[in-house]
């Protein structure tokens, strides 16, 4: 491996670490509310809910990512972020997420990109998209930033579960695990759909939905007391 990919994959690490400064531990995925209504009790739920979400709206998010990544124009792909995002409840948490990401990047990889990108919609850009911009300062290819979207779309469920359940963090570790080929196999195919943007425009990419998550997103916006904004 060279110095270069050194760099990338630690570029990759940290902008998947939960730890980077995005403000996405406040966030549950969803997870709150399903476990609120008995849908996620253990750990072959919780792994049912993973992958269900990652192959909707984590796929979703993958491309948006990659699409970003390869240099595609952001505000064309907030736009189809929004047209992919019914929920209006998410749509905002995605916009607080984006700008919460895009304060974390622009300190961690200065650059004129992120700066215009903020500038031009200061409300908030949908966080697959400064996701993938993100990597692609930090010199990541499209599929590194689908990987890393298509794993915090479970990794915040999985984190959340944790703390709302009281589940053995070991036995969260091996939810995530078992995840990792589907975790890969979305990423790949989300790149792919990323790849046919430049001449296909923003059709080419999925628009898979989770209609319970939506509904469930806007029931738990509504909530007078939750331990996630989301």
């Amino acid at each position: 491996m060279t110095a270069g990919d050194m760099m990338g994959a630690a570029a990759l690490l940290l902008l998947s670490d939960g730890r980077f400064p995005s403000g996405g531990h406040a966030h549950s995925g969803g997870a709150e509310a399903a476990i609120a209504a008995g849908r996620v009790r253990d750990p072959a739920t919780l792994e049912l809910f993973c992958l269900g979400r990652l192959h909707t709206t984590g796929t979703v998010a993958a491309a948006l990512a990659a699409a970003a990544a390869g240099g595609c124009e952001p505000l064309l792909l907030d736009a189809a972020a929004d047209a992919r995002t019914p929920a209006p409840a998410l749509r905002q948490v995605a916009r607080k997420l984006g700008r919460q990401l895009m304060r974390a990047a622009r300190s961690a990889w200065p650059d004129p990109r992120l700066e215009a990108l903020a500038a031009a919609r200061p409300a908030g850009v949908h966080h697959p998209i400064v996701l993938g911009l993100a990597a692609r300062v930090a010199g990541l290819a499209p599929a590194d930033a689908a990987l890393a979207a298509a794993y915090d779309s479970v990794c915040g469920p999985v984190t959340a579960s944790v703390r709302l359940t009281g589940l053995d963090p070991f036995l969260a570790s091996g939810v995530l695990a078992r995840l990792t080929p589907d975790i890969s196999d979305v990423a790949g195919r989300a790149a792919g759909h990323a790849a046919r943007v430049p001449a296909e425009g923003t059709d080419a990419l999925p628009a898979d939905s989770a209609p319970l998550l939506d509904i469930t997103a806007e029931q738990h916006a509504t909530w007078p007391v939750r331990l996630f904004a989301s």
